[in-house]
C-alpha cells in the first residue's frame, strides 16, 4: 500500500512545473565554493557572506544528518537577504531533501488548530526513502507489431526486445498495448518494464539508432543498448514525505486529497501508526528518514503557544531542521505582555544558532538590481542602473526592485529598447517610497479620514498596533 502511493506520489512530482518570475526565482543556489568560501556573485546570490558561511555550514550539517531537530534564526532588517538565504539553501538541498516554506501568520486558519497546522508543516519537512526490489525488463526495442482484431475481439500485438547478449518476443495484451502507445514506444527506444505494475519508462533513445534522423529534438536522450540478460531485479527507491503517507492512510480518497489541499486534521492515533510502521521498516533496513528543513518566514507572527509546541517538537527524534527568519527587534511575544529579542521566548532563543544579516552597500545593490534585470528581461542602461542603486541606497532594495518592470514599460511606451535614466525617474515621480509617502502624509494629514493629529511617525503606530 505505501510502496503503491509512494510511486504515485513520485510520479506527480516528476510532472515539469511551470514558475512565474518571482522576488526569488534569480535563486539558484548559496553561491559557495566546494570549501563553503561564499564567491563575491553566484548562482543569484550577492554580498552577505557572513551568513551564506554560516548557512553553508548549516547546509553541509544537514546533508550529514547532524543537525536535526536544531533551530536557525536569520535575523536582520528589512530587504537584507533573509528569504533568499533560505531560498538558496533550499536549491542548494536539492529535490530530495524536503523542504517546507510557510508564513508565520499562515497557522492563524480556522479550519485547524495551530499546532495541526504546525504538525502538519513539520511532517512535510520529514522524507522517507522507501526501499524495494522489483523484477523488471530492460532492453532496446527491435519492433512492436500491433494487430488490428475484427469484430471487437481484444487487441494482441507482438513486442521485441534485444540487449548485447539477447534477443526475445513477448506477447502483448490489451493494457500493455494502451501503455505502449500512451508511452509513443517505437523501434530503437531503450525501455524499462515493471512486471509487477506493467509500468513502462523510456531511458532515451538507442546510440545505434542515432544516424536514422536528420533531426531530433531538444529533449532526446541517447542511451548504450543494456547487456547482460533481459530480465532483471533492479533496486527502486520512492521518496515521500511523512504528511503524504499520513493524508493517504488518514481517509478513503487520501491520495486525492493530496492534489485537492483538503487534508483537514489528521487523528493522532494514524500519525502514531504511520510512525511505529516506519520505525519497523527503518530497522529491517526498507527504508531511511531524510531529516529536511521547515522554513518559517516572519516567525514573530507566532504566538506563545505555538513556540512552547516548536519547543517540544524540537526534541522529537524526527524532528526536521526548523529555520525562522524576522525583521524585529526588542518587541512584544504574542499573546504574552512580555518583551525578548526579536519578539521570540528565550528558551527558544537558546535552542536556536542565530545567524545575522547586514544591510547590503551600494556596489551590492546594483549587483542585484543588475541581475534582477536580466531576470526580467529588462534592458537597462549603465546610467539608469546607477541611478536605480542609489535609490535603492537612499530608499529601500525592495521599492528600487519594485521600479525595473514600472520603467520598462515606460520605455515600450515610447517604443525603446533600453530603458533610459529618463524612465527610472519618471517611475520614481509617479510611485512614492516610503519617506516621501510619510511627507505626503504630514503635509495633507487634516485631509484623511480618521487622523489623529499627533504628527507621530510610523513608529508611533507599529508600537499601537502591537
Amino acid at each position: 500500500m505505501a510502496s503503491l502511493a509512494a510511486a504515485q506520489v513520485q510520479e506527480v512530482r516528476s510532472i515539469t512545473r511551470i514558475e512565474r518570475i518571482g522576488a526569488h526565482s534569480h535563486i539558484r543556489g548559496l553561491g559557495l565554493d566546494d570549501s563553503l568560501e561564499p564567491r563575491a556573485v553566484s548562482q543569484g546570490m550577492v554580498g552577505q557572506k557572513t551568513a551564506r558561511k554560516a548557512a553553508g555550514v548549516v547546509l553541509q550539517m544537514i546533508r550529514e544528518g547532524k543537525i536535526a531537530g536544531r533551530a536557525v534564526l536569520l535575523a536582520g532588517q528589512p530587504g537584507t537577504g533573509k528569504t533568499a538565504i533560505a531560498m538558496g539553501l533550499a536549491q542548494a538541498l536539492g529535490p530530495d531533501t524536503p523542504f517546507t516554506s510557510m508564513a508565520g501568520s499562515e497557522i492563524y486558519s480556522l479550519e485547524m488548530s495551530k499546532t495541526e497546522a504546525l504538525t502538519q508543516a513539520i511532517r512535510k519537512s520529514i522524507g522517507i526513502r522507501i526501499k524495494e526490489e522489483s523484477e523488471i525488463i530492460e532492453g532496446e526495442v527491435v519492433e512492436v507489431v500491433v494487430d488490428r482484431a475484427a469484430g471487437g475481439a481484444a487487441r494482441v500485438g507482438r513486442l521485441t526486445l534485444k540487449t548485447t547478449d539477447m534477443e526475445t518476443n513477448y506477447d502483448m495484451g490489451a493494457k500493455m498495448i494502451d501503455s505502449m502507445l500512451k508511452e509513443k514506444v517505437q523501434a530503437g527506444d531503450v525501455i524499462t518494464i515493471d512486471k509487477a505494475t506493467g509500468k513502462i519508462n523510456k531511458l532515451g533513445r538507442s546510440f545505434a539508432r542515432a544516424r536514422d534522423y536528420d533531426a531530433t529534438g531538444q529533449q532526446a536522450r541517447f542511451v548504450q543498448c543494456p547487456e547482460g540478460e533481459l530480465q532483471k531485479r533492479k533496486e527502486v527507491v520512492h521518496t515521500v514525505t511523512l504528511h503524504e503517507v499520513d493524508v493517504i492512510n488518514s481517509r478513503t480518497h487520501g491520495f486525492l486529497a493530496l492534489f485537492s489541499g483538503d487534508t483537514g486534521e489528521i487523528k493522532s492515533e494514524i500519525r502514531e501508526q504511520i510512525n511505529s510502521k516506519v520505525a519497523e521498516w527503518r530497522e529491517e533496513g526498507k527504508a531511511e528518514m531524510i531529516p529536511g528543513v521547515l522554513f518559517i518566514d516572519e516567525a514573530h507572527m507566532l504566538d506563545i503557544e505555538c513556540f512552547s509546541f516548536l519547543n517540544r517538537a524540537l526534541e522529537s527524534e524526527t524532528a526536521p531542521v526548523v529555520i525562522m527568519a524576522t525583521n524585529r527587534g526588542i518587541t512584544r511575544i504574542r499573546g504574552t505582555t512580555y518583551k525578548s529579542p526579536h519578539g521570540i521566548p528565550l528558551d527558544l532563543l537558546d535552542r536556536a544558532i542565530i545567524v545575522p544579516t547586514q544591510p547590503y552597500d551600494h556596489k551590492d545593490l546594483k549587483e542585484i538590481l543588475n541581475i534582477r534585470c536580466e531576470e526580467e528581461d529588462c534592458q537597462m542602461s549603465s546610467d539608469a542602473l546607477t541611478v536605480l542603486a542609489r535609490l535603492a541606497t537612499e530608499t529601500s532594495l525592495r521599492y528600487a526592485i519594485q521600479l525595473i518592470t514600472t520603467a520598462s514599460l515606460v520605455a515600450k511606451r515610447r517604443k525603446a529598447t533600453e530603458v533610459s535614466m529618463e524612465d527610472v525617474m519618471k517611475v520614481y515621480s509617479l510611485f512614492l517610497d516610503e519617506h516621501r509617502s510619510e511627507q505626503f502624509l504630514k503635509e495633507y494629514q487634516d485631509e484623511f479620514m480618521f487622523d489623529d493629529g499627533s504628527g507621530d511617525g510610523p513608529q508611533q503606530a507599529m508600537e499601537v498596533s502591537q
